[in-house]
């Protein structure tokens, strides 16, 4: 299954870091979050990439290009013009990048990708959230529903601590920003069919998250997977640096390839 991720949007809430990037490389601990979303699938053995560009697209596929070249050791001989790499690092990606226009919206972006997709099932995900969610239970979610697309709910974090207080004023507790027991919301990370294609007309201006999936979810079609475990987004400078700091303090729910070292690549 190839895994598809949208990675063109201009990330105008982060600008302080996307005047020169797009948002998807804007890094975690000296990585893109677009590395960090491919080493989770990769973990569960998905490794055919499909990326999605738009915004200042040449520094994604720069990036890709060089990549090797980036996290091995190399000698340069400036007398002889060669370059000699000694150890190489990199993943077992293939990855295929696509510009599919700089202000089209997350539904033109994915049925640009039709053709590259093929007639298979195919993993579709946001380049700017991460999440410990399991890859493999979220297909078998899938399969078992027999929908054409399967999306990841996540439940939204509170902006502000919740108090108990009971008779007489007295707060007996304090909950530190909870999670609303029934506030779900899309969390990106969808497995879907082929036949979602016939729900996406052409145009740039089509936006996913409305008139394709409000029709599948008319059509009986839409099946969510609750993911009650990590999930987050980087839409600000206050996400980025909260998800930096797990991730130097090795905390990063989202880093599933580091608890077991025997499957990471």
């Amino acid at each position: 299954m190839k895994v598809v991720i949208l990675s063109g949007g201009l990330g105008t809430r982060l600008s302080e870091e996307t005047k020169l990037i797009p948002k998807p490389m804007v890094e975690i601990g000296g990585k893109p979050i677009l590395w960090h979303i491919m080493k989770i699938y990769s973990y569960y053995g998905f490794n055919d990439f499909v990326i999605l560009t738009g915004y200042k697209s040449h520094v994604i596929k720069d990036y890709f290009v060089h990549y090797y070249q980036q996290y091995s050791d190399i000698t340069v001989d400036m007398l002889n013009n060669s370059v000699e790499i000694h150890r190489i690092q990199t993943e077992p990606w293939r990855v295929t990048m696509l510009y599919t226009g700089q202000d089209t919206m997350t539904g033109g972006r994915i049925k640009k990708a039709q053709d590259y997709i093929g007639n298979e099932p195919f993993l579709l995900t946001y380049g700017d959230g991460v999440s410990d969610v399991n890859i493999s239970d979220l297909i078998k979610s899938h399969k078992q529903s027999g929908k054409l697309v399967t999306m990841t709910a996540v439940q939204l974090q509170g902006r502000f601590g919740a108090l108990v207080i009971k008779d007489g004023g007295m707060i007996t507790s304090f909950m530190e920003k909870p999670k609303g027991e029934e506030s779900w919301i899309n969390g990106g990370f969808f497995v879907c069919e082929p036949e979602v294609f016939d729900y996406i007309p052409k145009g740039d201006d089509v936006i996913f998250e409305r008139a394709p999936l409000e029709n599948l979810a008319r059509d009986g079609q839409l099946n969510a997977y609750k993911h009650y475990g990590f999930w987050r987004p980087m839409d600000t400078l206050k996400d980025k640096n909260e998800l930096t700091e797990m991730w130097q303090n090795d905390s990063a729910p989202w880093a599933v390839w580091n608890k077991n070292e025997a499957v990471c690549v």
